[in-house]
């Protein structure tokens, strides 16, 4: 997550010490830090079906049992982690990825975790495995056009307290506010300390809109944004970033949600990604000066699998009480300019843009040369933080694959750009809006997905049947017919992922 540049201002306290990056660790460095830290514990991590963090925990008891945990891993119970998996055959392999070492910043026991990956009886990658299936998406990309792609997420996510009765929250007037009128500001500020020293690459947190209170209790919405990694990498960050903020808030006796919609007419909690296509170390989206071909041809396949990727990215049925028109969640499968209220949106990039803005802040500073053009992204806004992550960034790895390869796409794109009110314009497509038609949608581009080995044919069958089996395809009337409480389902999907 690190180039060797940074070492030297890395929070992370193992590539402090062992003064390299923490892609480049051995087995070696890692036990050589256990003995001279006196390090009593590991734990290996890994992501289950549910979309959280899972924990094996191990107390060292010598070098010989260090390095077989290290080299071998552990066994564990498939069936109970994934679906997909049958309990007649269930055992799987994890196996850690030196790389991802962390120092856990909650334990009282000094303690060294690390991320893992998941093989089969033979040894193999688990082809189901969301991680694999995301590692396959980016390896065919690379493997079809020579790119990799990057990705940063944006989470947002309410705390909810007592009341304060100084300062009172000013109902969605939260966006960027400062104490004493922001709350909690403690719980995001920990939050994004203990992430950089876990080596996860973050660019900001912030106080977002959505600020209400209800029944005494205030709902104070936040972000965390990353920086912009390989997809796989974005999407481990993701979850690390999850468990922290549930282990900040339970810390203070608060508690933490990233569900879609809380109540009617709050500011819902989406989880957009933005994404750069890479080649040979450039951004391929900008030259500088507007948008490149390529972009175009990744725009278009965004939208062309917009409706399908609800499938991954937004599971649960309030999801689609957040994707209503005339808010900023897009339902509109269009795409626009710094416009919050399209489904793909190209944010300020820092185009066309020379160093005047610095000197005007800065008269005293000298002139800058080369400014670097790698910031323009393209963000994906219908996700929420039910999406199955790895899953969510294989899609819109395979998405990206087919806008780049497949005839048409930059011209699909420039018939679907929106200047103003996407909810407002007619004859655009809409995305699903329900977790059984985001079924039908995956299913009827099932191929896609499949291609090239990326997506077990098997994974998206019980994907979509996990869907269909959720009973919201009449949703929308059996909340207007009160046959629904919106605050049952509230409560049901309160924790997600």
């Amino acid at each position: 997550m690190l180039s060797t540049d940074t070492v030297s201002l890395s929070p992370n306290p193992l590539v402090q010490a062992l003064r390299k990056p923490a892609k480049e660790l051995t087995k070696a460095d890692i036990i050589g830090y256990i003995e001279d830290n006196h390090i009593p514990m590991l734990n290996l991590r890994y992501v289950g079906g549910d979309g959280r963090l899972k924990t094996l925990n191990f107390a060292i008891q010598s070098k010989a049992h260090l390095d077989r945990v290290l080299t071998l891993g552990e066994r564990v119970d498939g069936s109970s982690l994934f679906t997909f998996v049958e309990a007649t055959s269930s055992d799987l392999y994890v196996v850690p990825r030196l790389s991802t070492a962390f120092l856990n910043p909650f334990s009282s026991i000094p303690t060294l975790e690390f991320l893992c990956n998941f093989y089969d009886v033979s040894g193999a990658p688990l082809a189901s495995a969301p991680q694999e299936i995301l590692r396959k998406a980016q390896r065919s990309l690379q493997a079809e056009t020579g790119c990799t792609l990057e990705a940063l997420g944006e989470l947002e996510y309410y705390l909810f307290s007592p009341q304060d009765p100084l300062f009172r929250v000013e109902p969605q007037r939260g966006y960027h506010e400062s104490g004493p009128f922001s709350k909690w500001e403690n719980v995001r500020t920990q939050a994004l300390s203990h992430l950089v020293s876990m080596g996860c690459a973050v660019k900001y947190a912030h106080s977002e809109v959505g600020n209400f209170v209800s029944d005494g209790r205030q709902m104070i919405q936040q972000e965390i944004e990353f920086l912009p990694v390989d997809v796989c990498e974005a999407g481990d960050q993701m979850v690390l970033a999850k468990w922290v903020l549930r282990e900040v808030a339970h810390s203070y006796g608060i508690e933490v949600s990233f569900s879609p919609k809380i109540a009617v007419g709050q500011a819902g909690s989406g989880m957009h990604f933005h994404t750069r296509l890479v080649k040979d170390g450039v951004n391929q989206f900008s030259t500088g000066a507007g948008l490149t071909e390529d972009a175009l041809k990744v725009i278009g396949g965004y939208l062309t699998h917009a409706a399908s990727l609800t499938a991954f990215g937004n599971t649960v049925p309030t999801s689609f009480l957040r994707l209503v028109p005339h808010q900023e969640a897009p339902t509109s499968i269009c795409w626009g300019d710094r416009n919050r209220s399209v489904l793909v949106r190209v944010p300020l990039g820092w185009q066309n843009v020379d160093d005047s803005m610095f000197r005007d802040a800065n008269p005293n500073e000298p002139p800058i040369r080369g400014l670097p053009n790698d910031s323009q992204t393209i963000e994906l806004r219908s996700p929420d933080g039910s999406a199955a992550v790895h899953l969510l960034l294989a899609g819109v790895t395979v998405a990206a694959r087919l806008g780049l390869t497949q005839p048409g796409m930059a011209d699909y794109a420039r018939c679907r750009k929106v200047d103003g009110d996407a909810s407002q314009t007619p004859g655009l497509d809409q995305l699903p809006s329900s977790c059984f038609e985001a079924a039908g949608r995956l299913l009827a581009q099932r191929e896609d997905y499949e291609a090239l080995g990326v997506f077990p044919a098997g994974l998206i069958d019980s994907w979509a049947s996990r869907l269909v089996e959720l009973g919201d395809v009449h949703l929308r009337d059996d909340l207007a017919d009160s046959r629904v409480s919106v605050v049952e389902l509230v409560d049901r999907y309160f924790h997600i992922g």
